[in-house]
């Protein structure tokens, strides 16, 4: 669309143009190129102009021959044939005596971008390259990537390219770093520029000479080499150092990307490296810019996954200001939850209570997902919080916090008494879907406890016609039949209204056939019916776990520097749109090992289909089918808190040594060790995983890179006696590995021998996950692990069937790691 009047306007700057006496005066001429460029930037279709335009160039005034190659450049294309009329004045300017001429010409002679001008660049461009100034040789370089982009099909003459290597070493630090920039986009298909050990020393030796960009581009290339020799590698760490706390935040993440990758197997320099950038990290979360501020808490929560206490001590710096933008708020909650210990708790889960009635609603829902996080390990102090807040009958509010408490009792059941008691009346405040599939979800696992449910329900029920949520509506159907199998009096009437509807009146398919499920099922008859919807009421894959292990340095160091860290999201979040917790699952890729198979995220639920899954349950099975007792099971019901674990276990370390009484007779404590070289270094998800697959719940380790490596387990087995009489008892676990056994058996072989041994190739195996030594198996010997068990009531048979399960799985994670 035209601009309004622009015809008439074009007219009267031609004639202004094409005035004698205007042309003779060279400051109204120049007001005039001004007038024709304003109107220009206002939308005004000036192309009419270019003959004039181009006359208009040839002029000593440096001012008017910049507007009048803006205009040139954003016409060129237009008029391509036009164009060649300003080749003759660019080529002669690019002879002037001015050196800001000479540029001035070279940069828009490139910037007309025509293919039929590329033949009249050439010359102009090899005679920049060796200009005595400095800023023309800047312009020229970047010329020749510019013309290589206007024609790809044609290769840059080597000679030019070996010109660009020479002027690598220019004594001006912007035409070295245009250098590499040109360099890279000629050189792309080939790799882009090669890196060599003088050119890397070059390079780090200038690297102070060059602005914040050109150091970053020049750290950025250097990823591509590699030392060739330790003392080499040290050489460079010792030059990158001082940048390393550069007070410009692109520079220190730069050249802390550089030293992750030259310390990938290093890992006490990179550990060191991140304790260095700390200071600089900070002070960028302090930055003015907004967008600084994100960019370092994004890359901060990246350290955290490998070094969870770096910022620990510094958690007020994480507090949010009242007038950051929400976005900034969120990310610093993310980082808060990741900071909580035994110290700093009462602190911070006071400062996300205040975070709570935000006025913006994202930010109050944010604050409030931080506090259920946090609930997984201080669950007493956040569920005081969350109970508060359902106190305020906010609708936003009260939605999360009955989400979150669904997301609480689901990691922790523990937690149900004082959640059942809070739901009571909520849901008259509950409006959006995603809060009433929680509160129904709640209501289906833990109806008999909530006295109010069967009334909650008939209102859903009431309303089902108007309800527009199809997630409500199966939630509701599930809720309805698990309620009825606990209180079939107060249920049975609302859930044939329910499924009457449903069946004979809902349009959605899915409904109608969830409904029609649940129909069938009921002809089968309760105890069908009961068992086919029999949840559980937790995961016992998650326990009462917070945080995660320390992940290696190298799973995230490859996206250190990049937008990576900005897309991705909470490293640990809920997902609001998610329904029942134990609907979540994922689809175990084929042909995977266990560690992959079997790695659980909060959430998941780990289907036995796959090979490594299959393998370790039918190891169980095998194990219980050969063993000469009858058929024992094991059960994780009723869940034994973390508190009356370290109760019980500890009480029967004191009890060892006096004298025993009746109760006592009742008790045993078994020891044994069990060979197992790689399951010391297996990850923590995939060994909870496969303990979830025979029924054993973890409870607590330590994190796999520190010794001694402990894990904490519990059980419950049923075994029948004569006469179908079932038999139940408890058992305590312990697992632990102290890294002592090598060191015993190199020892032994010492004073045997008393010389040293020589190892054969291909006994050398990498067994100690923990500290990354490689450690050699002599004579058949491995690490070994030691596992205390503890029963009570007394019942030796079931205690050997579970320690050879246990045995079992532990020897099968232990071959999927080899």
């Amino acid at each position: 669309m035209p601009y309004l009047g622009g015809e008439d306007t074009v007219k009267e700057l031609r004639r202004a143009l094409s005035n004698p006496n205007i042309q003779s005066d060279q400051l109204r001429y120049r007001n005039t190129i001004l007038k024709v460029i304003r109107t220009m930037s206002q939308g005004v279709d000036v192309s009419g102009l270019f003959s004039e335009m181009v006359k208009a160039c040839a002029t000593v005034d440096i001012v008017q021959k910049k507007l009048v190659y803006v205009f040139l450049c954003a016409y060129a294309t237009l008029n391509p044939e036009l164009s060649l009329l300003v080749i003759n004045t660019l080529r002669k300017d690019c002879q002037d005596p001015n050196p800001m001429v000479r540029s001035l010409a070279l940069r828009n002679m490139t910037n007309l971008r025509l293919p039929s001008l590329v033949e009249y660049l050439e010359q102009p461009l090899t005679a920049g390259l060796r200009d005595r100034a400095a800023c023309v040789r800047r312009v020229a370089v970047l010329g020749w990537a510019k013309l290589y982009n206007l024609q790809r099909s044609s290769d840059i003459d080597a000679a030019v390219v070996n010109e660009l290597y020479s002027l690598l070493r220019d004594p001006d630090p912007v035409v070295m770093v245009n250098c590499l920039r040109a360099l890279e986009e000629i050189l792309k298909e080939e790799g882009g520029v090669a890196i060599n050990k003088p050119i890397t020393h070059h390079l780090l030796n200038r690297l102070k000479e060059c602005d914040v960009w050109g150091q970053c581009e020049v750290l950025r290339i250097l990823q591509r080499y590699r030392p060739q020799s330790e003392e080499e590698l040290f050489d460079i760490l010792s030059l990158l150092d001082a940048s390393l706390v550069s007070p410009h935040p692109p520079v220190t993440a730069a050249t802390l990307s550089l030293f992750l990758n030259l310390c990938s197997g290093l890992p006490a320099v990179s550990l060191a490296a991140l304790e260095r950038v700390r200071g600089p990290l900070l002070a960028a979360c302090g930055s003015v810019s907004r967008e600084m501020r994100f960019t370092a808490l994004c890359h901060i929560q990246l350290l955290l996954r490998s070094v969870p206490g770096l910022m620990g001590a510094h958690y007020k710096r994480f507090f949010c200001g009242y007038a950051e933008p929400a976005y900034i708020k969120q990310r610093k909650m993310q980082v808060l939850v990741e900071l909580v210990n035994d110290e700093n708790v009462a602190m911070l889960l006071d400062e996300l209570k205040g975070y709570c009635t935000d006025v913006n609603a994202d930010t109050a829902q944010a604050a409030i997902s931080a506090i259920g996080r946090i609930g997984r390990s201080y669950s007493d102090r956040c569920l005081e919080i969350l109970t508060g807040l359902l106190g305020l009958r906010q609708e936003h509010i009260t939605s999360v916090v009955v989400q979150t408490m669904r997301d609480l009792v689901w990691v922790c059941p523990q937690c149900s008494d004082t959640v059942c008691l809070a739901l009571e009346g909520c849901e008259e405040t509950l409006q959006d879907s995603q809060g009433r599939q929680a509160l129904l979800w709640l209501l289906g696992v833990y109806g008999e406890r909530v006295s109010s449910a069967p009334y909650t329900l008939e209102v859903f029920i009431d309303g089902v016609r108007s309800e527009s949520s199809l997630g409500v509506k199966m939630e509701l159907l599930t809720t309805t039949m698990r309620l009825f199998l606990c209180r079939p009096a107060e249920t049975q009437d609302m859930l044939g209204r329910l499924l009457h509807y449903c069946i004979e009146e809902e349009t959605d398919m899915c409904v109608r056939d969830q409904a029609l499920l649940y129909y069938r099922l009921l002809h089968c008859g309760i105890e069908e019916t009961r068992r086919v919807l029999q949840c559980r009421r937790s995961d016992p894959s998650l326990g009462v776990l917070i945080g995660r292990p320390a992940e290696p340095i190298s799973q995230w160091a490859c996206s250190f520097n990049t937008l990576e860290p900005l897309r991705q999201g909470a490293v640990e979040t809920e997902s609001a749109s998610r329904g029942s917790p134990e609907h979540v699952t994922f689809d175990p890729k084929p042909n995977t090992d266990l560690s992959g198979t079997l790695n659980c995220s909060q959430g998941d639920t780990v289907h036995a289909g796959t090979d490594s899954a299959n393998r370790c349950t039918n190891s169980f099975s095998d194990v219980l089918a050969s063993s000469d007792a009858v058929p024992l099971s094991l059960s994780l019901s009723p869940a034994l808190s973390p508190e009356e674990f370290q109760r019980l276990w500890l009480q029967r370390q004191t009890e060892q040594g006096a004298e025993k009484t009746e109760e006592e007779e009742d008790y045993v404590c078994l020891e044994e060790c069990v060979q197992c070289p790689a399951i010391t270094h297996c990850s923590p998800q995939s060994l909870q995983a496969a303990m979830q697959l025979v029924n054993i719940q973890t409870l607590a380790y330590t994190p796999p890179h520190t010794l001694p490596w402990r894990v904490y387990l519990y059980t419950h087995t049923q075994r029948a006696h004569s006469g179908n009489t079932p038999h139940s008892t408890l058992i305590l676990g312990e697992l632990l590995y102290t890294g002592e056994a090598n060191q015993k058996v190199v020892s032994k072989e010492a004073v045997e021998g008393g010389e040293e041994k020589q190892v054969k190739e291909g006994e050398e195996a990498t067994v100690d996950g923990l500290s990354g030594r490689e450690l050699v198996r002599i004579n058949g010997e491995e690490e070994e692990v030691k596992v205390t068990l503890k029963q009570q009531p007394r019942d030796d048979k079931a205690l050997k069937g579970f320690l050879s399960i246990i045995t079992t799985v532990l020897h099968t994670l232990s071959s999927e790691q080899n």
